[in-house]
């Protein structure tokens, strides 16, 4: 299941700009946060038709061993066992990189992880966090750790393509997501029953930040899209994944799979 995507001026700002940079790894990460009530975004650069720079979405992560993983790392997550999840990450050398590695070396993983992930959050989202990750079958080699795999895993596009785009929209790689599957319905309202004006394809799409989450909680969230066309509609949340944002990472070892590291996670 992937995380869904949920912009805004705040959390564009905070990301960076891996999406340049396929070697650092690219990711979506657990949901982005929506702007406080009364926020106004800064003015963002005009909707204007663009080209479209076609991707592929990243498949599975083709091993049994992982998938079982995954199965026991989201059982512990339902559950809210943390003596539990501890045992599934490395006894020693757990990292946790922002600008630099701020795991504290001197003290067990799962007090790091805890830190990266706000795991002891009164309202359960720590753990939500871990059962997101534990549901995405999607996973890459971190090419600066041999045998270590990140997740989520990236898409596969045109860097030059991209980039080209980004000059030519002047915006900001972290304005851009993509859709999950292909014909992915944009409605002229955030609103399920809404006109279908438009379906996306395989390519990335400018998310525009005025996106929100609706003000009933139960409601379905939407994104603001700009199209290639030049105009404007909205997509569910869920549909889209973001460029950049937090990755977990695993290693295997001859106990079996391990959470190895995290990239991103809260303020220290």
């Amino acid at each position: 299941m992937r995380r869904p995507f949920i912009a805004s001026a705040l959390t564009l700002a905070a990301l960076t700009m891996v999406a340049l940079a396929p070697d650092l790894g690219l990711a979506q990460g657990q949901p982005l946060p929506t702007p406080p009530q009364g926020f106004k975004p800064p003015p963002a650069a005009p909707v204007k038709p663009y080209t479209r720079v076609a991707m592929t979405p990243p498949g599975p992560f083709n091993d049994p061993s992982f998938e079982a993983f995954r199965k026991n790392l989201a059982n512990v997550a339902e559950r809210k066992d943390r003596a539990a999840l501890a045992k599934l990450i490395v006894a020693q050398g757990f990292f946790w990189m922002q600008d630099k590695d701020l795991a504290d070396k001197s003290k067990p993983g799962i007090d790091n992880l805890a830190k990266a992930i706000d795991l002891d959050a009164k309202d359960g989202s720590g753990w939500d966090v871990m059962a997101n990750y534990a549901a995405d079958p999607t996973a890459a080699e971190l090419r600066e750790h041999k045998g270590t795999v990140c997740a989520p895993a990236d898409p596969t596009f045109d860097p030059q393509a991209f980039e080209a785009l980004i000059q030519q929209t002047q915006t900001d790689p972290t304005e851009w997501g993509y859709p999950i599957n292909d014909g992915t319905e944009v409605r002229a309202a955030p609103q399920p029953n809404a006109a279908v004006i438009d379906k996306l394809g395989m390519y990335f799409v400018r998310v525009l930040p005025d996106s929100a989450a609706p003000d009933n909680p139960a409601a379905p969230s939407f994104v603001h899209v700009a199209m290639p066309s030049g105009k404007a509609g909205f997509v569910l949340a869920e549909a889209l994944a973001p460029l950049g944002g937090d990755q977990m990472c695993y290693a295997k070892d001859a106990s079996g799979w391990k959470i190895a590291g995290y990239f991103g996670g809260v303020s220290p």
